[in-house]
């Protein structure tokens, strides 16, 4: 058997058993998008408010950056604390999920940056072959 459909049997399996979709799927889908790493490694130093975290990432939109971040909270990587203070004050902070995540996001992060200039080259190769 394949490695591809020992992985999709395993996914089937747990997705029968747990109700849920298959692990690997699940957590990359949530983590592979366009910003949760980048959320992800600005939280890495310490807890950061709203603004603090949109200024840190730039090019984001508020509201991306609150779906992102509500999605990161669903899933356990951030948490966020509402402080009951006028004007109202949120800090985001990971948690230790979050943190434990940082080390593979880090080597993955490390293995694209190493290797991007021969994906590149082959997706090139390939558009002129």
């Amino acid at each position: 058997m394949s490695s591809s459909s020992a992985t999709t049997q395993a996914c089937s399996l747990i997705q029968e058993e747990f109700e849920q979709p298959c692990p690997i799927r699940d957590v990359l889908d949530r983590i592979g998008d366009q910003w949760s790493l980048l959320i992800l490694e600005s939280l890495a130093p310490g807890t950061l408010r709203f603004n603090e975290l949109s200024r840190e990432i730039g090019d984001i939109s508020r509201q991306m950056l609150s779906r992102t971040l509500k999605r990161l909270e669903t899933d356990g990587f951030v948490q966020r604390t509402l402080y009951a203070e006028v004007p109202p004050r949120v800090e985001y902070t990971l948690t230790e999920l979050g943190q434990s995540f940082l080390v593979p996001m880090r080597e993955l992060v490390k293995w694209a940056d190493i290797h991007h200039a021969r994906i590149c080259q082959a997706r090139r190769a390939s558009k002129s072959g």
